[in-house]
């Protein structure tokens, strides 16, 4: 390791959050702060989210009562979070991009597209997913 690469990895910490340095439990407690932040703002911001959310709170409590083994209905509930989880990355993704800038731009289109198509892919697995699971 040169000096030039110690002097970068020094001043690059300048750069990260203050939070970073926080270790065991305070740690643990800032991560989960941050994670009900997040889902409140996007409940709060984000319509498509918020609908998902309602169609989550009907499927999963459904899916318990579906005629499958436990793995089953694991992989179904595990279907319907993950249209939660990428909704909740597209957004942010699209938050980051309106951050950038709100003029129209390619490369912008591009990010909040494949953002758009990945929740569209997994909109589309949990039907088939289901099917598969209790059609066995």
């Amino acid at each position: 390791m040169t000096n030039d690469s110690r002097i970068t990895n020094r001043d690059s910490r300048v750069e990260e959050s203050p939070h970073k340095g926080k270790t065991g439990l305070r740690r643990i407690w800032n991560a989960l702060s941050y994670s009900f932040d997040g889902l409140a703002a996007a409940f709060r911001h984000e319509d498509a989210f918020r609908q998902e959310v309602f169609v989550a709170a009907i499927l999963i409590p459904v899916a318990f009562f579906m005629p499958a083994g436990g793995t089953g209905k694991a992989v179904m509930i595990a279907a319907v979070l993950l249209v939660l989880i990428v909704e909740l990355l597209n957004s942010a993704v699209e938050a980051a991009v309106d951050r950038i800038s709100l003029e129209n731009h390619l490369l912008a289109k591009r990010a909040k597209d494949i953002g758009s198509a990945a929740v569209f892919l997994s909109l589309i697995n949990v039907p088939v997913v289901w099917l598969l699971v209790l059609l066995g």
